[in-house]
């Protein structure tokens, strides 16, 4: 298990470097050039070039991303906002507790929902209930989620007035984004659920202990609950780096400064060091979220554990 982790933490370090490296070239190949976006046209060439000085964008590629992962490696400094003129940090560092916020509660609520009915449709597959769910799962992964999100601001907002229509300030402005967050993913996590739950059903085990007598609902929480909650660790896991990134159309569309909008805003105004500091973490946060899986999954399921210390020899 050991040398399994090992193995992972270099993959995962070698990947964070090919995204940085990825991420930096194609910012820095992107058509137009940063210092339009901040000066007028009729700025002399000599002002426009002690700006980029002021950026270091005159030097060379090679040397700006030393000195970018040198900074954020020694100093936690991911560089300068162009735009504002403010450290990239501090700029991630406001924006990270409105996103875990919005998104920790979307994740927690969906997953409270989508994993029983999961259950519930495996249980009871192919019955009337089972189609109803199933159809109501297919017509809200056609639904696009900004749509979800101005029909509950219409009718919840506008004609109802329960709730307010942007902003973060209290709970009840985030009540509409987390619904219309966690409407637009139940469908797909209910789906998968119900997937793996027939999966667990096939296996031998679970034929072995209804042949021994076992209960129904002993099986189901034995047996077939316990081996689900691998698929509920995954999903948790792989959803944190989301929770950093925030849900961006719902941000957009409810007013809501997560990191999200803070990136897409970041791409359109070519703030190169905003968008470099968020891609960088939410690739950290994606390699470290599939290691922990991977450990927490090794610990859960024996057949890991045997297929990764070779108990077949």
């Amino acid at each position: 298990m050991r040398d399994y982790i090992i193995r992972r933490l270099i993959i995962g370090v070698f990947l964070v470097f090919v995204v940085t490296v990825l991420v930096f070239s194609m910012l820095h190949l992107m058509p137009g050039d940063p210092i339009d976006l901040l000066v007028d046209r009729k700025v002399p060439p000599e002002r426009r070039q002690a700006m980029k000085s002021e950026f270091g964008l005159d030097r060379p590629l090679s040397e700006q991303y030393w000195k970018w992962i040198k900074g954020i490696v020694t100093k936690m400094d991911f560089g300068i906002s162009l735009r504002n003129r403010q450290p990239v940090w501090e700029m991630m560092k406001m924006r990270i507790p409105i996103s875990l916020k919005l998104c920790g509660w979307i994740l927690l609520m969906e997953i409270l929902i989508a994993v029983p009915l999961g259950l519930f449709c495996a249980y009871k597959k192919d019955t009337f209930i089972d189609r109803i769910i199933v159809n109501i799962t297919l017509l809200l992964t056609a639904i696009p989620g900004f749509w979800i999100s101005v029909l509950l601001i219409l009718i919840f907002g506008v004609k109802l007035k329960w709730f307010p229509l942007s902003g973060y300030e209290t709970s009840k402005h985030f009540i509409l984004p987390i619904a219309s967050g966690v409407i637009g993913s139940l469908a797909g996590t209910i789906r998968l659920t119900k997937s793996e739950v027939l999966d667990v059903f096939r296996e031998k085990y679970v034929l072995t202990a209804y042949a021994k007598g076992l209960s129904e609902r002993r099986v189901m929480i034995k047996h077939v609950l316990r081996n689900a909650l691998i698929l509920i660790t995954v999903l948790v896991f792989m959803s944190i780096p989301w929770l950093i990134s925030g849900a961006v159309i719902t941000e957009r569309i409810f007013a809501i400064p997560g990191m999200g909008s803070l990136m897409i805003n970041s791409i359109v105004q070519q703030d190169y060091a905003v968008v470099q500091g968020c891609v960088l973490v939410i690739s950290l946060l994606t390699v470290i979220s599939n290691i922990i899986s991977d450990i927490i999954i090794g610990l859960l399921d024996p057949r890991i554990r045997v297929s990764i210390s070779g108990g077949d020899r």
